[in-house]
């Protein structure tokens, strides 16, 4: 049996014998010897570990084949959303079918963030909102902490 210490001085013909026997098929040909090395031994880990639960597979599965996706967080009509960015208060208001911002429409919270900070972000994050909470299915949603002025600037601290 071949141990993880034993991947290190595997070669290329050998490695691709143990990807064949405990993942089944062919190595990727773009596949470098060294993330060789990881998957296998990730498998090797795996296994040794138990595995996965098989729910989770069976959640994985469902995720793979679009049958399952986390729901967006949604806002009704009438809401008024309120962010404060860099000493400036921006107000949005939740209409039926898009969002209105200093009088204009936009169809998703992400073009407005993206308009008030210059840069790419979740519109629902910016604004605060809810995003499912995980490991629940049921829509069950929670109230989010105040985001960060500036998360990249608190990330470097």
């Amino acid at each position: 049996m071949t141990t993880l210490a034993d991947l290190a001085a595997m070669g290329r013909a050998d490695l691709a014998r143990l990807w064949a026997d405990l993942i089944g098929g062919e190595v990727p040909a773009s596949m470098s010897q060294p993330m060789q090395r990881r998957f296998l031994a990730f498998e090797m880990q795996a296994r040794a570990e138990g595995g996965m639960p098989a729910a989770l597979l069976a959640r994985l599965d469902r995720i793979a084949a679009g049958e399952e996706r986390r729901a967006s967080p949604t806002v009704k009509p009438g809401a008024r959303l309120l962010r404060e960015w860099h000493g400036t208060t921006h107000v949005v208001d939740v209409l039926h079918d898009c969002y209105l911002w200093n009088g204009v429409r936009h169809r998703s919270l992400s073009a407005i963030a993206r308009a008030i900070t210059g840069a790419r972000w979740s519109g629902p994050r910016f604004f605060g909102l809810v995003s499912l909470m995980e490991g629940r299915g049921d829509g069950a949603t929670r109230t989010a902490r105040k985001p960060r002025a500036n998360p990249r600037k608190d990330r470097a601290a």
